[in-house]
């Protein structure tokens, strides 16, 4: 059946009929592909989404670098929405808000000052208006060497400024701080990682192309929690590393401590994107439905990145049973399900340890080459303005008497670069227009600045 199944009155100019589910078809894909390269997916090469990508150049090119004074998060979140990213602002200030937070990122890249949040899920950021932020000092590494052509720009949704289609990163930031979203269809979960041990995995895989996973496995042990907790056995991670999908099973650290006719269960560490106050209620829900016994109180003692939970049990109570069933009915003991998708080249795939690290890879060989060609250009430029200068300072008389027998600078100009002039004495030229331009441009700004 088709939308349009008559000629409209008029007789239908421009008008074609479509098949309803072609169209439906085609405007879902279509959307789809939208929101998973636009939004939910992080790039393989610099490991971020659009959103992030642009509040931190956003802050880059503002100047709101480690060694300049924080400024209102508000601000930030302003510039942004204005230039780059034209959605919510709570959009924008919950991603900045994550990038500032060391219990969800393994090394945070903005440095925040102020309340922005914690794990609890009742606890959320403060108002933009109240917290301040700056760049984080890790994060001058994802943007070190924009001003050196090293990735391409794009124009914004509005066409009035320019944005990078990808960041530096001179450092895998997709393994070290992870990346969860979910788009349509798929959904992306990447655990963080320890620093050190995928650059030296990134420096094994360099010097041995044909790495497989299981090498690479000998220096990237598993994922590196920034909340700590235990991670119970390898084939989890073993699964991820070599498919790009597995299950990790994470046990929080909890200590029987015995003393004063009293025991307790001590809870020092939990698993990751868990709240003391979630497993606190869970443990509540939990006695009320008989599933737990001999637990007589509960209290949280944490404080600031310090967790303590409490757990004071019954005189005739078997400590080890309590705990086991701890395990058991709360977030004491929890699964994170790794899903490593992301862009690569535009295209969402599954990509396995090796993979990766492969794709990163080829990002810094493509920036390091973009790198040396754009010095390598300053350089002949700069070398051919200081040739020509040296030639005008070898005839400095005659340029002196050339430029006093001009009317005004445009002659004068035309005459320095007339070729009776420019072919005196050494047979060839030695100061075209751009060079004595340039040169020119800079000396005033020069002379502007120390007058």
């Amino acid at each position: 059946m088709s939308v349009i199944d008559q000629t409209p009155p008029g007789g239908g100019d421009g008008v074609e009929p479509v098949d309803i589910q072609f169209e439906m078809e085609r405007s879902f894909l279509e959307y789809s592909m939208s929101v998973i390269v636009s939004r939910a997916l992080p790039d393989v090469r610099d490991g971020l989404k659009p959103v992030h990508r642009r509040i931190l150049y956003s802050m880059w090119d503002t100047r709101r670098l480690p060694d300049r004074p924080h400024v209102k998060s508000a601000t930030v979140v302003g510039d942004v929405m204005a230039r780059f990213h034209p959605h919510g602002d709570t959009a924008i200030y919950d991603a900045l808000a994550r990038m500032v937070q060391d219990f969800s990122l393994r090394h945070p890249l903005i440095d925040g000052h102020g309340e922005f949040g914690s794990p609890s899920p009742n606890d959320g950021p403060a108002a933009m208006r109240y917290t301040e932020c700056r760049l984080a000092t890790l994060s001058m590494s994802m943007l070190e060497g924009l001003d050196e052509r090293t990735v391409d720009f794009i124009p914004n949704f509005s066409g009035s400024d320019e944005e990078p289609v990808v960041l530096p990163a001179r450092f895998p930031n997709l393994l070290v701080n992870g990346s969860q979203g979910i788009a349509v269809g798929m959904a992306t979960n990447i655990p963080p990682h320890n620093l050190g041990e995928v650059i030296d995995a990134t420096i094994y895989l360099l010097n041995n192309p044909g790495a497989t996973p299981d090498d690479l496995m000998q220096f990237v042990k598993g994922p590196d929690f920034p909340t700590g907790a235990l991670i119970l056995g390898r084939s989890g991670i073993l699964d991820a590393y070599r498919t790009g999908r597995g299950s990790v099973r994470m046990r929080a650290v909890a200590e029987i401590v015995e003393e004063r006719n009293t025991t307790q269960i001590v809870v020092s560490e939990i698993p990751y994107q868990t709240a003391v106050e979630s497993i606190d209620k869970q443990v509540a829900d939990a006695i009320e439905r008989g599933d737990l016994s001999g637990i007589s109180a509960t209290q949280d003692l944490s404080a600031g990145r310090e967790t303590r939970y409490v757990i004071t049990l019954r005189r005739d109570a078997n400590a080890n049973v309590v705990l086991n069933n701890l395990y058991k009915h709360t977030q004491l003991q929890t699964s994170f399900g790794i899903h490593m998708l992301a862009l690569v080249d535009g295209v969402p795939r599954l990509v396995n340890l090796e993979q990766a690290l492969t794709a990163y890879i080829a990002h810094q060989v493509e920036v390091i080459t973009r790198r040396t060609e754009d010095r390598l250009r300053r350089a002949r430029d700069r070398a051919h303005i200081v040739e020509g200068l040296l030639r005008a300072i070898d005839m400095l008389d005659a340029v002196i008497a050339t430029i006093r027998g001009s009317d005004d600078r445009g002659q004068a100009r035309a005459n320095l670069m007339a070729e009776p002039f420019v072919l005196r004495g050494s047979g060839q030229s030695h100061l075209g227009h751009d060079a004595w331009q340039t040169h020119a441009t800079r000396s005033k700004r020069a002379r502007g600045r120390d007058g």
